[in-house]
């Protein structure tokens, strides 16, 4: 609980104004993403002292050998540990998102890599399919990219588990594919999704929706910086 406390208040609100405030003032947006990062470093602390209780010398064995460090939790505990895994990813991922100038923090990727594909093993349907969403994120933030196929079929996924009503995951797709594709039909129908969702219809999932959908409205305030070209008039698409 602590951990998922951390990354949402971070995400929706010092996050989010560090990247409202870098458009107009350089420092105080840097010093608003420093505290971003040690709040997120906080929530993946909390993530981490659970896990290693449960296993211990799971931290210390994650940033020497991932993969390895995953492999010990149990599938007879999934329940108990994936939320842990996917929060203290969660965490660590976005650590890395307002850290991109610092190569110690980029080396960890390997790390929420490993965490995510885990949780993935232990239980795929989590959380009405908060962990497909999570790979569409991950995947599209990739430095490389990212592979368009894998973020589909993550994205597929995670829209029929969740029964549309996941607006983070149509804001992360309108970001990791409709603009580095420099699609604005495609982001603004994402979007319109997006805002279209009932943040009311799935109680445990309303502050998150809220969150994502007060990004979306950001965003796309933001159309015409983000794309070289804006039809004034769009058809409806989707995925691919």
């Amino acid at each position: 609980t602590a951990a998922r406390g951390f990354v949402l208040y971070t995400y929706g609100y010092v996050d989010f104004e560090a990247e409202q405030v870098l458009e107009t003032d350089l420092d105080e947006g840097r010093r608003l993403r420093a505290r971003a990062r040690r709040l997120y470093a906080r929530g993946m602390g909390y993530g981490l002292r659970g896990l290693d209780r449960f296993y211990p010398g799971f931290e210390n064995q994650l940033k020497t050998d991932p993969v390895a460090a995953v492999a010990l939790l149990k599938p007879s505990k999934a329940k108990r540990d994936v939320p842990f895994l996917y929060w203290t990813a969660a965490a660590l991922g976005l650590a890395i998102s307002v850290s991109k100038d610092d190569a110690a923090m980029l080396s960890r990727i390997p790390e929420v890599e490993a965490m995510l594909n885990r949780a993935i093993e232990l239980d795929p349907g989590w959380d009405n399919g908060a962990l497909p969403a999570f790979a569409v994120t991950f995947e599209g933030a990739k430095p490389t990219g990212g592979s368009r196929q894998a973020i589909d079929q993550s994205f597929r996924t995670a829209e029929r588990m969740s029964a549309g009503k996941d607006a983070g995951l149509y804001v992360s797709y309108a970001e990791n594919v409709a603009i580095p594709e420099q699609d604005a039909v495609l982001f603004r129908d994402m979007l319109g999704k997006a805002l279209a969702v009932d943040a009311d219809s799935v109680p445990a999932r309303r502050l998150a929706n809220l969150i994502a959908q007060r990004r979306a409205q950001w965003l796309l305030g933001r159309i015409e910086d983000l794309f070289l070209i804006v039809p004034e008039t769009t058809e409806t698409t989707g995925a691919q």
